[in-house]
């Protein structure tokens, strides 16, 4: 909205002219991110007070959660703002990616919200059924698909080949099939942000890396010269998906500031859900869907140790780890819970790392 209302008077005032650049707008996207969350983050926080929307905390799970109980949750909400209200400021709103990325957002944002909003009614650890959820969620997908291939403005940049990381010759053309996987990337990345959301300040704390590893990633595929000196995929107006990455990192920033152990407020499925559809979309729109397993590395790992316990109870009737997700195995381990994310986070790290440097290791 700035980009239309403040470009054009460059050649009035010359300075006016920083608002051509991707970089200037996503650094001030994300500084608005951050200011938003520091001015409504205690006013939402007091208000789930007020209204008593508290956390209710499942009996199974580490007996020092128990505490927990009451703390107000449904955070997302603030991080969603965050996220609108500086990509629509900063962002140029004509570009189709944006609307898209936005739509995956706030419709998994808005199935999380009626999942928590039904936990509280209940006033037990109960939502959405997995069937209902699933059944949303893949709609939701399946639109953000069926847009990225037939949108008249974009559908020339669409390609069903996949690219694997380290490997510049490798590609997998899946045809038909390349909307059924955007479907599951999307859902898949999702889920996985979700499960992960289980101890202060590791989901949004990942979540931050990750959007900080995706600000570059879909700068680089918008920019032709990079791209082509970087051998990855040119996807033509993707790079101002790096404006509204840039409101993640700010968006992430300013909830963990609440978020951090004790936590103050929980980001609940409204914000666990909508972070890991942005973050799916994303990798399918710059054409980096195989890289999202290193850049959501961690993600990966929890929602795997729930696959795998799941798995191998229903199978052999034991159990893996002494909890899943993985975070919970670790508590129970002896871990105090501050060590577990902080450690998760130098994972989550070494995992953005990792991704970057295939960029150039092909």
């Amino acid at each position: 909205m700035l980009y239309y209302l403040l470009y054009p008077l460059r050649n009035v005032i010359s300075g006016f002219n920083v608002f051509r650049y991707i970089t200037f707008r996503t650094a001030w996207a994300a500084l608005t991110a951050l200011v938003i969350c520091f001015i409504l983050g205690p006013w939402l926080i007091e208000r789930m007070r007020q209204i008593k929307l508290g956390q209710f905390i499942r009996e199974e799970g580490p007996k020092s959660h128990q505490q927990k109980a009451g703390t107000p949750t449904m955070g997302g909400i603030l991080i969603n703002v965050a996220i609108l209200i500086p990509t629509l400021l900063w962002a140029d709103i004509l570009n189709p990616y944006i609307w898209i990325v936005l739509f995956v957002t706030f419709a998994y944002g808005t199935i999380g919200f009626i999942d928590d909003y039904q936990k509280l009614a209940k006033k037990r650890n109960l939502g959405l059924t997995a069937k209902q959820k699933f059944t949303i969620q893949f709609g939701v997908a399946l639109a953000a698909g069926l847009a990225i291939a037939y949108l008249p403005s974009i559908h020339n940049n669409y390609s069903t080949v996949l690219t694997f990381p380290f490997f510049k010759t490798l590609h997998v053309n899946l045809g038909f099939l390349y909307i059924p996987f955007i479907m599951i990337v999307i859902v898949g990345a999702s889920n996985a942000v979700n499960l992960t959301d289980g101890l202060d300040g590791l989901a949004i704390g990942t979540t931050l890396i990750a959007a900080v590893t995706y600000t570059i990633l879909t700068y680089a595929a918008g920019n032709f010269r990079v791209a082509d000196y970087l051998r990855i995929a040119w996807v033509p107006q993707a790079g101002e998906l790096a404006v509204f990455c840039g409101a993640m990192v700010g968006a992430s920033l300013g909830f963990l500031w609440f978020n951090a152990h004790p936590a103050e407020i929980f980001m609940g499925d409204v914000g666990s859900l909508a972070l890991g559809g942005a973050i799916g979309c994303l990798a399918v729109m710059i054409k980096q869907e195989i890289l999202l397993i290193f850049v959501g590395g961690l993600f990966v790992v929890e929602a795997a140790s729930v696959i795998i316990q799941v798995a191998s109870f229903k199978l052999t009737g034991r159990r893996v780890f002494k909890m899943s997700p993985l975070h919970h195995h670790f508590e129970l381990s002896g871990w105090r819970e501050t060590k577990v994310v902080v450690r998760f986070w130098i994972i989550a790290i070494i995992f953005a790392l990792l991704s970057l440097s295939t960029l150039k290791l092909r």
